[in-house]
Formats: C-alpha cells, sequence, structure tokens
C-alpha cells in the first residue's frame, strides 16, 4: 500500500460510497474499485462488507482506517514542513484563544500582519482545558491557555500573571489595600466560568484552601452578561484584571484580591516533539520579543 491508496481508503470509510467517494477524489468508479480489491488482497482480509448501495467498515477495516488518519496526517505534516522551510511568510496561523483573551494579542497580531501580510488566520475560543485537546488534535497549532493544568504534552512560554478583582455595583470599605478573600465570605457572588472548568476551578480551589466556604449565587460564562448583573445589584463577582482592562465598568467598583490568596498565570502552548510551521514559530519569536514572557 502506498499514501494514495490510504488517501482512497479514508475517502471510501468516510463517504460509504464508491461513487460518492471517487466522485470526492476526481477520479472514475472502477479503479477506485479496483484499488480497495487490491488492498484487501494485499492484507488478505475484509475491509468493506457490502450491503447494496451502501455498506460497512470491517473490524479490520476500521483500524486501517485509524492508522491511515493518522499516517495521512503524518505526510500532510512532512509536506508542510518541507515547503515553510523558508521564513515562513504565508499559511495559516491556526490560534486557540482562552475565553477572557489575552492582553496584548490584537496589539501583536497587529504587528504580526504588518510583518507577513500573506499569512491568514485561524482563531477559535474556547476554554482552556478544551483548548488543549485542540491542539493534541492538531486542529489549532498554539494555544493561550489559563494555568494551571496538566501541560506534559505542551511546549510551554509563560506570558504573565494577573491578580483578580472583586467587583460590585456598591462601594465599600475595606480595611486593607489589597483584600483577603474571608473579607467577601459572605458576598452573593457569581462565578465566571462553569463548574469544574477555567477561573470557576480557581476561584473554588482558592476559597477551598483558605477553608472559607463562598456563597455563590450564580454561574455565568458570558463575561458581558456577568458584568451586566453586577450592574444591576443581582450580585457580586471576582474576576481577572483581564476584564477590567478590557471593558468600561462605568457603575462597577472594583477591589484588589491579595495575590497571595489568588492569581492566575496565562502560558502560550503548542504540542511537544511534533513539528510546528514556521508561521507559528515567527509568531511564538513575536511575543518573546515583545517581552510577554
Amino acid at each position: 500500500m502506498d499514501i494514495r491508496q490510504l488517501r482512497y481508503f479514508i475517502a471510501i470509510v468516510e463517504e460509504q460510497q464508491i461513487s460518492a467517494a471517487a466522485e470526492r477524489l476526481h477520479i472514475s468508479q472502477p479503479p477506485l474499485s479496483q484499488h480497495l480489491k487490491a488492498m484487501e488482497q494485499e492484507l488478505d482480509t475484509k475491509l468493506i462488507e457490502r450491503n447494496g448501495r451502501f455498506f460497512e467498515v470491517t473490524e479490520a477495516g476500521k483500524t486501517l482506517y485509524k492508522y491511515a488518519l493518522q499516517m495521512n496526517q503524518l505526510m500532510e505534516e512532512a509536506q508542510s514542513e518541507v515547503r515553510e522551510i523558508g521564513n515562513g511568510s504565508s499559511g495559516t496561523l491556526k490560534v486557540g484563544v482562552n475565553t477572557l483573551s489575552v492582553l496584548k494579542l490584537s496589539d501583536v497580531l497587529q504587528q504580526f500582519t504588518q510583518l507577513y501580510p500573506n499569512v491568514t488566520y485561524k482563531i477559535q475560543q474556547n476554554e482552556s482545558a478544551h483548548l488543549c485537546q485542540l491542539v493534541r488534535e492538531r486542529h489549532v497549532e498554539l494555544a493561550f491557555i489559563r494555568l494551571p493544568l496538566e501541560l506534559e504534552d505542551f511546549s510551554v512560554v509563560h506570558l504573565y500573571t494577573e491578580p483578580f478583582y472583586f467587583i460590585t455595583a456598591q462601594k465599600r470599605v475595606f480595611q486593607t489595600k489589597e483584600i483577603s478573600l474571608s473579607d467577601i465570605n459572605n458576598e452573593s457572588l457569581i462565578l465566571p466560568s462553569t463548574e469544574g472548568l477555567g477561573l470557576h476551578y480557581l476561584i473554588w480551589e482558592a476559597f477551598s484552601r483558605q477553608q472559607i466556604q463562598p456563597t455563590i449565587i450564580s454561574e455565568c460564562s458570558d463575561i458581558t452578561l456577568l458584568l451586566k448583573l453586577v450592574e444591576a445589584h443581582f450580585g457580586t463577582a471576582i474576576v481577572p484584571e483581564t476584564v477590567l482592562r478590557q471593558h468600561y465598568l462605568s457603575n462597577i467598583y472594583a477591589y484588589k484580591i491579595d495575590s497571595s490568596a489568588l492569581t492566575s498565570s496565562i502560558g502560550l502552548i503548542w504540542l511537544k516533539n511534533h513539528y510546528l510551521s514556521k508561521t507559528a514559530q515567527n509568531f511564538v519569536d513575536l511575543f518573546k520579543l515583545n517581552g510577554l514572557h
């Protein structure tokens, strides 16, 4: 078998019809059927069980399909790496971005566009844990995530650590410049993100370390809506500094939380021991050049 036959087989499995696969591959049906037959003969096993117009993939066929996808991915990476040995001045930069975005990301993207005007972009926004999975599956090459996370599979550039703020629509008086979590123990809190993910976990974990049981009245993963709820006196909230810098808070007061109690780090990750396109390398280098690590 060669890579062409494996790509033919991928199309056959995904289209579930020889005719549809042939149309997708822009070849005639008889040669495609011959290639399938030759593969079955070479492997001495049935890959497809034919049933009228459609068919089912055998267990052996499913196994071959799994490896065919991997080999095709490796081949595409090899071809991509060879083509991009140059300066990475073209191609697509695939980046995942944490839900709350990253400070100065738009500025760096603007600089990168000026340096590499022919580069196009694919930017996906999601929770950090899901972004790690997108990088593993090669849907994106780079991702900006919020730590801590299990990152054994990744190379990581630490960008910055930011404090959190308690926000409320009513002005408060606290005894210290930076407030403690016990100061807001009885506040009716709206937590950003949802249970088990990102900021929700960080905030809960911080309260837990100090053996404090916070009063949680709501979860809200939409930051714009969360701010409106706070402004409407529905509740108070704890948010990272990024939120304050990215949103205009006209009727909201913000109080910095003691950094020893709660902070969050932002990192830029990519898959370790896998090919990283020259375009992505250039982007990482630009971030380092801007001193955001």
